[in-house]
């Protein structure tokens, strides 16, 4: 029986659990480590999830202890299971495991990817913040509008009680409530509710697929990070951003979604530069030339947004954007400059708890602040950090309405931004059959 450490980020790592090793003799998985999401070590992944061969649960340990842990357990293999990683950064990890003198192993796409009795359409990215999301949205309404019953099934983002969040379906806002779920759960769902979808995520994706394909015709995965599908998709389309032109072939597992993709979408066309799109171009030539490319804008409008002219504003972004995914500025920055705004103020001075620590962590920030929510603690403190600003205005570009988690003591103005194709081939005519 070999001994196993599973790298994660309370995501991937449980999936790769549930489908791989959970009820198989030949592994013993001592321990999970976790990194990139605030405070989730220190919990267990639970009996009542593990299995029958883990009937104490198994311990969730944070990343920093990773090489005492392979000593004091004699571990054989750890298997890297997180995303949105430079190449140098799991080689860096696998360097530490090696000196530690175990393997280093990555499980691949036909060892993780459950097979749907529904066609499965799958969104996923090169990196966080490339447009998943707006490309999902904008494929969920297309087949919708074919008369097409569409479950969205969300890459999982399992902050809280891991048993009750088993499998979740999300249809109306009291579903939000109801799971308590975190800002960046809540940008991820709401919008899709906002558009009649119901939308499934959880932490045991075989058992998300079975329920969720009695009430579907389609099966949309929409994915998180820069990950693969947990499902065999039929259609797979991946979104790049050509302001990150060249992270396609340096970030895992992005690359990977780079060179399997039936479909490349090249977003974000209405800001790009034109060597940045050339570069996009000749990695797709060069690695897979036989994928579509649909060409994109991100159109950005903000309701009231002639109130931004001239004023002061405090500038907030999709926190995992920022965070990991390494981007400076998002759809506010261009939406504070597009309106006019005489001033972005550096949010820094005014941050409070982890919000503090955050931008300490992430150094390139100055001028946005990440709208951090992984619980109800951080979600106060975020709070606190705008209503403290010295700003006349905050121009939220998070996909939620901010105003229905907390209460800013200034006027908060909507970023909204969505998928707009250019010409043809286009997502309506690669759905074509679906």
């Amino acid at each position: 029986m070999k001994k196993v450490i599973i790298m994660g980020a309370a995501g991937r790592d449980f999936h790769n659990f549930n489908l791989f090793f959970r009820d198989n003799p030949d592994y013993r998985v001592v321990a999970f480590t976790a990194t990139q999401i605030p405070d989730i070590e220190g919990r267990k992944y639970p009996a009542g999830l593990a299995g029958k061969l883990y009937p104490k649960g198994i311990p969730i340990h944070s990343e920093a202890d990773l090489t005492p842990l392979i000593l004091k357990h004699k571990v054989d293999e750890v298997h890297f299971a997180y995303s949105d990683v430079s190449h140098e950064y799991v080689m860096n990890k696998a360097s530490e495991v090696l000196a530690a003198g175990a393997n280093f192993c990555l499980l691949g796409p036909d060892d993780t990817m459950l097979k749907s009795r529904r066609p499965v359409v799958s969104v996923c990215a090169v990196r966080t913040g490339s447009g998943k999301s707006q490309t999902s949205r904008k494929i969920a309404l297309l087949l919708k509008s074919k008369g097409r019953r569409v479950a969205v099934i969300r890459h999982p983002m399992p902050y809280g009680n891991l048993i009750k969040q088993k499998v979740q379906r999300f249809a109306a806002y009291a579903d939000l409530d109801r799971h308590e779920c975190t800002i960046e759960e809540r940008e991820e769902y709401e919008p899709h509710i906002d558009n009649g979808i119901v939308v499934y995520a959880g932490v045991d994706y075989g058992a998300i697929l079975r329920q969720a394909e009695k009430e579907s015709d389609v099966i949309l995965w929409d994915g998180g990070n820069n990950d693969f599908p947990f499902y065999r998709p039929d259609l797979e389309i991946v979104v790049v951003d050509p302001h990150r032109a060249g992270h396609e072939l340096r970030y895992h597992p992005g690359e990977t979604n780079f060179r399997r993709a039936h479909v490349i979408v090249i977003n974000k066309l209405d800001t790009a530069r034109k060597d940045q799109v050339e570069t996009i171009l000749g990695n797709i030539k060069k690695l897979n030339p036989r994928a579509k490319i649909i060409r994109a804008n991100s159109t950005i409008t903000v309701q009231n947004g002639k109130e931004i002219r001239g004023r002061r504003v405090l500038v907030i972004e999709d926190g995992p954007t920022l965070t990991h995914g390494g981007m400076t500025f998002g759809a506010g920055i261009v939406a504070a400059q597009k309106y006019g705004a005489a001033e972005i103020i550096d949010p820094r001075p005014f941050a409070v708890g982890s919000i503090k620590k955050t931008f300490e962590k992430y150094g390139h920030l100055d001028k946005v602040l990440p709208a951090m929510g992984y619980g109800e603690k951080q979600t106060r403190e975020l709070a606190a950090t705008i209503n403290r600003a010295d700003c006349d205005l905050v121009v939220s570009a998070t996909p939620i309405d901010l105003n229905r988690v907390i209460r800013p003591n200034k006027r908060l103005l909507r970023v909204r931004y969505e998928l707009e194709e250019i010409g043809i081939p286009n997502l309506e005519s690669v759905l074509e059959g679906f």
